[in-house]
């Protein structure tokens, strides 16, 4: 186990998989919130279009996306993020991730608008408030206080479906190094809990601390 963990990059690979973490949670809040308006915009053709990315998003596996990415995005149509083949297959990544999450980070976030009683915002129209400065100074921020658990489930599972970037990545995230170390020294359960020992550091103090957040804020409410 020690020529291992000096033969291999093993912190190297687990930063790689928080940075793909952190950028593609922002990218995922960023686009499932404009989602969540617009499922709830009085606008039909909005909502429309917002079920539509769920739906679709929702149903289709990610390492679909992460194939269709490189073979259709970056190869076939050269829309390519960066000269770099390995960069570019990164940064393909952190918009998979980003553009998945997003669909269940938008149904969190409307399942929090949906918890919000209807006076407030009927009481928010009554004053002059247009939709989006209600779903601004009124709604949106009591949703977010009411998704929190679903957010931070979310967030869990998008930490651990960053394995699933090896497919185009190879071996620069956690998962990619598994599968070449356990092609060059062959299977062994010290090395596989040593990778499943690193997820668990990455997820654990998140849930922990998701679910004081949201006892604590439950209680205010």
């Amino acid at each position: 186990m020690g020529d291992i963990i000096g033969n291999y990059d093993i912190l190297g690979a687990f930063w790689v998989t928080i940075q793909l973490s952190v950028l593609s949670a922002l990218g995922a809040l960023v686009v499932g919130t404009v989602l969540a308006v617009f499922r709830v915009s009085p606008v039909r053709v909005l909502r429309a279009l917002g079920a539509f990315y769920v739906n679709v998003l929702r149903n289709t596996p990610l390492t679909l996306l992460m194939v269709f990415s490189i073979l259709g995005m970056s190869i076939i149509l050269g829309l390519q993020l960066s000269e770099d083949q390995a960069r570019d297959s990164y940064w393909w990544a952190v918009i998979m991730l980003s553009v998945y999450h997003a669909a269940f980070v938008c149904e969190a976030i409307r399942s929090g608008v949906n918890t919000i009683p209807a006076g407030q915002a009927e009481a928010a129209r009554s004053i002059g408030l247009t939709f989006g400065q209600s779903m601004r100074e009124v709604l949106l921020p009591q949703a977010f206080r009411g998704a929190i658990a679903p957010l931070g489930s979310t967030l869990i599972a998008l930490i651990k479906n960053t394995t699933v970037a090896a497919v185009i990545l190879g071996t620069a995230e956690a998962a990619g190094l598994l599968a070449q170390i356990t092609e060059n020294e062959g299977a062994s359960l010290p090395t596989f809990f040593v990778f499943a020992l690193g997820f668990v550091v990455l997820t654990l103090p998140i849930g922990l601390a998701v679910t004081s957040l949201s006892r604590r804020l439950a209680v205010k409410r």
